[in-house]
């Protein structure tokens, strides 16, 4: 076959070609749909812990079903919980898919707790129903693998998600304190919360409001090229990550840069990236030294024209933020702080 000029440079990628038809579907739906906000909690509403990922067991959910209970929530274990599966997945797609549709439309059950990330969510997402999730918006809350979901409920069926704690994470009084704040709202209350960090790393300093995005970066590379890939378009993006090594997190800003999110967002929240290992030597291999994760975050992050601050507690700590993906926020990274603008929740539950 002979290739003309114009058909190569096509397949290089140098010329322009047109977006693909999930691509201009998912920007009209975000330009054109309002966003949705779920009611908020308050004591006696039932919290539903369910496993759409990886397993996990009722003796490792007990400490959320302690806290839950002391906010006064009544909790419901789906039978996902209580499977005892011991594979890497919960269940089959299908049952997993099913329990969770079954969960959003039940309404006896105001919020949804995932039991813990693992993997397994992104297999999920050709069978769920956005419209169902929008017919009936409650809170869904979880992180790490559970970004892939919390992505696309915000971006597909325009309803706030929340990126905060699983079932199996520590219960801490920093974690418990923003959970409530971001999701539990008295009778006529507004909830925007502000923090303020001296510790958190300035890689850019400015100021810049948007609506916040964002997850596990492995999730978030990995919806790109998909129909539930992430919009970054005006938002302001966080991520963080747990236990890769320095130049994976190089390859996966790369991949971000490249496909021009990183380029797209107002500001950049990022987490404590916990590295399997330091500087050194790479295991396995003749390289005697690479940069440490920070350095690969300050290089490949700075030069962007955005504020930026690093050390954010989010996802894979002991104490995490609950962030309310759709919600916008102001990020003021000269002054290290970051403040929600908005109600995170529309209201109490009746």
């Amino acid at each position: 076959m002979s290739w003309t000029r114009r058909q190569w440079l096509r397949m290089v990628g140098l010329l322009p070609v047109g977006l693909a038809p999930w691509r201009l579907e998912f920007r009209e739906r975000a330009a054109t749909v309002p966003l949705l906000r779920p009611r908020g909690l308050r004591p006696g509403a039932t919290v539903a812990i369910t496993a759409p990922a990886s397993p996990a067991f009722p003796q490792e959910v007990e400490e959320a079903v302690r806290r839950l209970t002391a906010l006064g929530c009544r909790v419901h274990l789906a039978a996902t919980v209580r499977m005892g599966n011991r594979r890497y997945l919960a269940a089959s797609d299908e049952v997993r898919a099913q329990e969770l549709m079954e969960l959003i439309a039940d309404p006896n059950v105001d919020a949804i707790l995932c039991a813990r990330g693992g993997y397994g969510v992104m297999r999920l997402l050709p069978f769920l129903d956005w419209e169902l999730f929008r017919r009936h918006p409650k809170p869904v809350i979880g992180f790490s693998d559970i970004t892939a979901l919390l992505v696309a409920i915000t971006g597909r069926a325009r309803v706030v998600s929340y990126h905060g704690p699983v079932a199996v994470s520590t219960f801490d009084a920093f974690t418990v304190e923003y959970f409530r704040r971001t999701l539990f709202l008295p009778d006529g209350a507004v909830n925007p919360w502000s923090l303020h960090e001296p510790s958190w790393e300035v890689l850019n300093p400015g100021i810049a409001c948007g609506p916040l995005i964002g997850g596990n970066l492995s999730l978030l590379v990995a919806t790109l090229g998909t129909p539930y890939e992430v919009d970054t378009r005006g938002a302001v993006l966080f991520v963080e990550d747990i236990g890769e090594e320095p130049y994976r997190v190089d390859r996966m800003l790369t991949q971000l840069l490249l496909a021009g999110k990183l380029q797209q967002c107002v500001a950049l929240l990022v987490g404590r990236f916990r590295a399997p290992w330091g500087n050194g030597r790479v295991p396995g291999s003749s390289i005697r030294w690479q940069p440490s994760v920070a350095e690969i975050l300050r290089e490949r992050l700075s030069g962007l024209p955005i504020p930026i601050l690093s050390g954010l507690p989010i996802g894979h700590l002991r104490s995490k933020l609950t962030l309310p993906l759709g919600v916008w926020v102001e990020v003021n990274a000269s002054a290290r702080t970051i403040r929600l603008l908005e109600s995170s929740v529309a209201g109490e539950v009746t």
